[in-house]
């Protein structure tokens, strides 16, 4: 994966190999709604999103600054989403969050959209904190495998939400690409 690129800071667009991460826009509104309502995508982020609360998702979704839709070189499919958050709740470090469909896991693609995500944050989110950081539940071993394999480290663990939670870090040159 030698040849990420993205020399411009929000809005842009990254290049992997096989990926594109654009910004999210209107026309991405049904797949979004699948990622939001999908039991299976949902599992560690609190279950689906009520029903009633999928307007206002719907509403802000599409140019939200550092909210990519991840989609394929090939055919334009989007497969998920990334964000960089710039100001997290934890201490307003840089935040990178994911979530793909279920039909597109086990396929690389998220190592790949998350590595770029978070190479692209070093460069372009400005922070006094020299890592990004990246939250998921201590049972989501996929997640957790994902964030080791991409060169992050364990360093806190919490519960929140009733749910022990795993937080990781990435300094800039532990970033691995190549895995």
């Amino acid at each position: 994966m030698s040849s990420i690129t993205a020399t411009e800071p929000w809005p842009c667009t990254i290049s992997t190999p096989r990926l594109m991460l654009r910004p999210a826009e209107p026309g991405d509104v049904s797949e979004f709604t699948r990622l939001w309502t999908d039991p299976d995508v949902r599992r560690f982020l609190g279950g689906p999103v009520a029903e009633q609360q999928l307007a206002a998702y719907r509403e802000h979704f599409a140019g939200r600054p550092n909210l990519f839709a991840v989609v394929t070189r090939q055919d334009a499919t989007v497969l998920g989403t990334v964000s960089i958050d710039p100001h997290s709740r934890f201490d307003g470090r840089r935040e990178v969050s994911y979530s793909f469909l279920p039909e597109h896991w086990g396929q690389g693609y998220a190592r790949e959209a998350v590595t770029a995500a978070v190479g692209w944050a070093f460069d372009h989110v400005p922070s006094d904190d020299p890592s990004v950081i990246a939250v998921t539940q201590e049972a989501n071993s996929r997640s957790r495998r994902l964030l080791e394999v991409i060169g992050m480290h364990l360093i806190s663990s919490f519960v929140e939400w009733g749910a022990p939670q795993a937080m990781y870090s990435l300094q800039r040159q532990g970033v691995r690409a190549d895995q």
